[in-house]
């Protein structure tokens, strides 16, 4: 049986969250070397308060993710695939072999750095669920102007899609689409409009910015936010992890991938359970745990025996 190791993104976070993560050496040995690296205690950067900064976000939730996959791998486990979806594609690329950890929290502070600069009260995301992409992208092209655009940005599922751009924009859509069919239409917790060309000049920055790397070849292939590709070159994985910033996460799409090409089991890194919901819905059949809501242990065996 063919197993994924799934990275959540920005959004599955919450106050205290890495204290929360399971004892293990390799966990405190990974949050110990976060701070020496970022000079600061990595901790004090996941209380509910830091979390209001995007960079802080993007920064714990790239290492919980490194921290709970080294731990596996240090217990013997090792996945056939990764993916990320975001944020999450920088701690699969470090599980991977291609960037180091070190170079991986400077590219994450700058994203988030960048992410910030750009960041306006005015814009944000919001999530649709019950309506076809297609239905979705005609309904934001009645209410998207220069001044106040909207985008549909993130795939997460068949009928589960986000919004990114402008406030109002976004509000008008789900006013709309509340009457047309979604069963569900609200505005998300999230205070950048990410995955949309707002942020074109984010993924300018890192790509230039990556150009300064030394990339290894992956132990292990990574699926492509952007397009869902098997990714095994470095620079086409660093690629994705540039561009992807600025055009929507085909999560379906990369999960699906990973499905056909025989995975039958999907294990969530930590924290939260996002991405185990979203592959229990799309592939019944599959099995499908996080760490943190099946615990560690258990998902530990089930890696190392696959799935028994």
């Amino acid at each position: 049986m063919k197993q994924a190791w799934l990275f959540p993104g920005q959004g599955s976070q919450y106050g205290g969250f890495l204290d929360a993560l399971p004892t293990h050496p390799t966990i405190k040995e990974t949050l110990d070397e976060a701070s020496d690296i970022l000079e600061t205690e990595i901790k004090l950067l996941a209380t509910a308060e830091k979390l209001k900064s995007t960079k802080n976000v993007q920064l714990t939730m790239l290492t919980a993710g490194v921290a709970t996959a080294r731990a596996f791998l240090n217990e013997g486990a090792a996945p056939d695939y990764l993916a990320g979806h975001s944020v999450g594609a920088f701690a699969a690329a470090v599980t991977s072999g291609v960037l180091t950890f070190k170079d991986a929290l400077h590219l994450v502070s700058l994203r988030g750095e960048l992410m910030e600069s750009l960041q306006d009260e005015a814009y944000g995301m919001a999530v649709v669920v019950g309506l076809p992409e297609s239905t979705l992208i005609e309904i934001t092209q009645k209410f998207h102007t220069d001044q106040k655009p909207v985008y549909v940005s993130n795939r997460n599922a068949p009928q589960q899609l986000t919004l990114s751009g402008h406030k109002e924009a976004m509000q008008n859509v789900l006013d709309y689409v509340s009457g047309k069919g979604a069963s569900s239409a609200k505005m998300l917790n999230v205070s950048t409009p990410s995955h949309c060309p707002l942020f074109l000049p984010v993924q300018e920055r890192l790509a230039v910015e990556m150009e300064n790397i030394t990339l290894q070849r992956p132990k292990f292939p990574l699926i492509a936010n952007r397009n869902a590709r098997v990714l095994r070159q470095p620079s086409h994985i660093v690629q994705d992890l540039a561009e992807s910033i600025a055009l929507p996460v085909r999560w379906h799409e990369a999960t699906s991938i990973l499905f056909e090409n025989g995975v039958r089991q999907f294990i969530e890194m930590s924290p939260g359970d996002v991405l185990k919901k979203l592959a229990k819905n799309a592939f019944p059949e599959a099995d499908s745990y996080s760490v943190e809501k099946n615990g560690f242990n258990d998902c530990l065996y089930l890696a190392k025996n696959e799935g028994v």
